[in-house]
């Protein structure tokens, strides 16, 4: 059997070139298990391709053989250029220049090298490149029978699927890839029939992807003597199934080299794959590789985290980094089984005065809560230390009790040695960057959030603040007073799959939101309470493509949470209030206005402040034996202060009319009241008068006006005429004595009553009322109903300035019928 390896690649002639030479050296020596010739190898692959780069300035060829049936075994390492006119000095020729001159040219020193450490070295001429190789006995290391090209698979601990599914699937093909024969087994597994199968190029069965940068192709892996790895093939009904194959090359000539593949489901991998090794030095050699690239902090972490993983055959791998404070430590990248981890891990294994690496055979009898965390059994960690402090943690973990061994952790401990520094020095950067990223962040959240008092606005908004910068998708839940939780807003970064979400998600979750299995696919969902005072307003739910949440992110959607749960409280304070308002001005204004036969009424009541349905103006209009009564007052102020002023005048005036006062003796009594129980400089200002009907129509209104804007009564004819004249208000002076004015009200006459929230409405330095505004006003408001005079002034009060009103605003329109019918006593 061939058991010849070669892996090959090209590079522009540029100086990054030799970097990426010994990238490809190392990873490929790692592939097939030659890690102990590694330094040599990369060392005299630098060397080859900088004198490639520096003579030739062409492109260059890199190619790796691996001849293990050779007598001894030997790998090749060959750099070809496109410049064969430049020729190459011979170690005679290099080591003579440097005896006669004293000195050695840099373009010799390569090739002293070669000479020392490689075995045999040459230079091959062609017409169109030169070809300098050097060659590698393997006297010793592993056992090269059976050198692994690829990615070797993982073995977990115990078989986690059913034995009974296994089908191992044996096919046949020749060199060019075309199926010679195809058994049973790998009909049920892919459900081609041997007659479907056979004669059927393999790369029509085979979605083929490489592995790594330098992956081989379909052909180029036939070509191997032996290879093992993952794969995709087709299934008869079109699907493409995760499989794993272990792939020979029989033994014969050149025109006899077939392939035999056998083939297992992705899940049974482990009936192909050899056991997994613990963490090597390559896996450190390969981490420091990784250490002089220039890549983003997250996508470092998540490296690292993978190959150790990868390297330790467990089912987890993490990198903590230290949280704020350094006595608590975060998951900041996670690779393997990982789903759902975020923020800080409970402290029992990891904290602050850790020196040593650990190993713990099964966490379950020691630490219940990382266990439940970490979802794991075995545990093992190295901490990273930087100047005498603890850092972070490299942790692996595994589903099974006592997976893992001391020198595991050894191993782990080289690579925190390792990473420490570089992370530490990467992180305080990156820091600094995010420090500034979550303050604006933050600040946007805040200015956005500020002033608004509606629950649900507040929820669609913070949904859409996290999508799609940290999230996939969010979902926000609100908990009220009662403790009804319910999924208030949802939102999706395609906006297509919103509806989907919403009906996916629990509308009433019926267990606590961190404690609901989430049926909405293959992201990890996360839930962050929204806490203030000690309560809970509901939670933040995010679904993340990615396993784990860095714990940065973490931290800022705390803050996040803690922001929007402060707005929460502040909008249900607010609605508290609201709500308070509005029942105490109910009590305050009547419930209905009475009804007044031959007689039109209307009424607006508009609060100035914002959201308050309480405030200093207020109306009445009731009925007294045989003629009505109406009031219409303004209290000094506005808000709750002037409410309860309001409350006291009101009723006073009722109870008052009740018991057949006249209005002046109302004025004089109210008067003393307010003196008596009213703070200082709380005034008020009131219109009061009585409709008594006549039996031609209309009626007589007797009127008094203590500080109050006139009222306006508006004539048949269009004229109109102020019917009271101002008088004291009511609370200033103890000896201050009133007095009432008469006039009639006719058929198809307009009294309108209205507070100062009317006449000195402002637009800039000019008032409503000023120059008559507001009779002018109601003079065009001449045929118009009650209600009609009442919107068109409200509308005008509207109106009249971009701003709102910063008074409260009341009036009241009586209109005068043709033919009034008595009141009944």
């Amino acid at each position: 059997m061939d058991t010849t390896r070669v892996s090959s690649t090209a590079f522009d002639g540029t100086p990054h070139a030799p970097a990426h030479a010994r990238r490809f050296i190392r990873q490929v020596l790692s592939e097939w298990r030659l890690s102990h010739l590694a330094e040599d190898a990369v060392l005299l692959t630098s060397e080859l391709v900088t004198n490639a780069v520096v003579h030739a300035g062409t492109g260059i060829e890199l190619t790796c053989r691996l001849d293990v049936s050779a007598s001894p075994a030997r790998l090749e390492i060959e750099v070809d250029d496109h410049h064969p006119a430049r020729t190459v000095l011979t170690a005679e020729a290099v080591s003579a220049e440097a005896v006669s001159n004293g000195v050695m040219r840099t373009s010799g020193r390569g090739l002293a090298l070669a000479c020392m450490l490689a075995d045999a070295w040459g230079v091959t001429y062609t017409r169109t490149a030169k070809r300098v190789w050097v060659r590698l006995e393997l006297t010793d290391g592993p056992d090269h029978q059976e050198v692994m090209v690829g990615t070797p698979g993982l073995v977990p601990a115990t078989v986690a699927t059913p034995i009974e599914g296994l089908h191992v699937g044996v096919l046949l093909a020749d060199g060019d890839g075309t199926v010679l024969s195809w058994n049973s087994e790998a009909e049920k597994l892919l459900g081609w029939t041997p007659e479907q199968a056979v004669g059927m190029p393999l790369a029509e069965l085979v979605a083929w992807r490489g592995h790594g940068p330098y992956a081989m192709s379909l052909a180029g892996t036939l070509s191997l003597g032996r290879w093992r790895g993952e794969a995709r093939m087709r299934h008869a009904d079109g699907r493409l199934i995760p499989v794993y194959v272990s792939h020979v090359r029989s033994r014969g000539g050149p025109e006899d080299h077939r392939s035999i593949w056998m083939i297992v489901a992705g899940d049974h991998r482990y009936v192909l794959t050899p056991p997994a090794a613990p963490l090597r030095r390559e896996a450190g050699r390969r981490i420091k590789d990784l250490l002089d690239r220039d890549m983003p902090f997250a996508e470092l972490l998540d490296t690292i985290a993978q190959i150790v993983q990868t390297s330790s055959g467990g089912d987890a791998a993490y990198v903590l980094l230290a949280a704020e404070g350094g006595d608590r430590f975060g998951v900041a990248a996670g690779a393997g089984a990982t789903a759902g981890l975020v923020g800080v891990l409970a402290a029992g294994v990891f904290g602050p005065d850790g020196r040593t690496p650990s190993m713990i055979d099964d966490l379950l009898a020691g630490d219940v809560e990382l266990a439940q965390q970490l979802r794991a059994r075995s545990l093992a960690c190295a901490p990273m230390s930087v100047g005498g402090e603890v850092t972070g943690y490299i942790v692996v973990t595994a589903a099974q009790p006592g997976r893992f061994d001391q020198e595991l952790t050894v191993s782990l401990q080289h690579i925190a040695d390792q990473v420490a520094v570089p992370v530490q020095r990467e992180r305080l950067a990156e820091r600094e960057r995010a420090h500034r990223g979550r303050l604006s962040f933050l600040a946007e959240a805040g200015e956005l959030l500020a002033g608004v008092h509606d629950e649900e606005l507040i929820a669609a908004l913070t949904a859409q603040l996290v999508v799609p910068k940290i999230a996939t998708w969010a979902a926000v839940y609100l908990t009220d007073l009662a403790g009804m939780t319910r999924l208030a807003h949802v939102w999706h970064s395609e906006e297509r799959y919103n509806a989907n979400l919403r009906r996916s998600l629990p509308a009433i979750p019926r267990t606590a939101l961190n404690e609901v299995s989430w049926p909405v696919g293959a992201e990890t969902v996360l839930s962050f309470p929204l806490l203030t005072q000690g309560r809970s307003h509901g939670a933040l739910v995010i679904g993340r493509a990615e396993p784990t949440l860095p714990l940065e992110l973490a931290d800022l959607l705390a803050d996040l949470c803690r922001l929007v749960a402060l707005n929460l409280h502040t909008a249900m304070l607010y609605a508290r209030q609201a709500t308070t308002s509005r029942v105490l001005q109910r009590s305050l204004l009547p419930m209905r206005a009475a009804p007044m036969p031959g007689l039109e009424s209307a009424v607006v009541y508009e609060p100035a402040e914002e959201g308050a349905d309480v405030g200093g103006d207020f109306y009445d209009l009731f009925t007294v034996s045989d003629h009505w009564c109406f009031a219409l007052g303004d209290v000094c102020g506005s808000g709750p202060e002037a409410a309860a002023v309001t409350g006291l005048a009101r009723h006073a005036v009722r109870l008052l009319a009740k018991e057949h006062y006249t209005v002046a003796d109302i004025f004089d009594r109210l008067n003393q009241a307010l003196l008596e129980e009213v703070e200082e400089d709380r005034f008020l200002s009131l219109l009061c008068g009585e409709l008594t009907p006549l039996p031609q129509g209309g009626a007589l209104c007797t009127i008094a006006s203590a500080g109050h804007p006139p009222p306006l009564l508006l004539r048949a004819n269009g004229v109109v005429d102020t019917v009271a004249a101002p008088q004291l208000l009511l609370g200033i002076e103890a000896g201050a004595r009133f007095y009432v004015e008469t006039f009639e009200l006719a058929p198809e006459e307009v009294l309108l009553c209205v507070t100062d929230g009317v006449t000195e409405r402002r637009n800039g330095d000019r008032l409503l009322d000023d120059d008559d505004g507001l009779s002018a006003l109601l003079s065009g408001c001449r045929g118009l109903s009650a209600h009609g005079v009442a919107e068109r002034v409200r509308h005008a009060v509207e109106t009249f300035a971009k701003e709102p009103s910063q008074d409260d605003v009341a009036l009241l329109v009586i209109k005068a019928a043709a033919e009034l019918r008595g009141v009944r006593p």
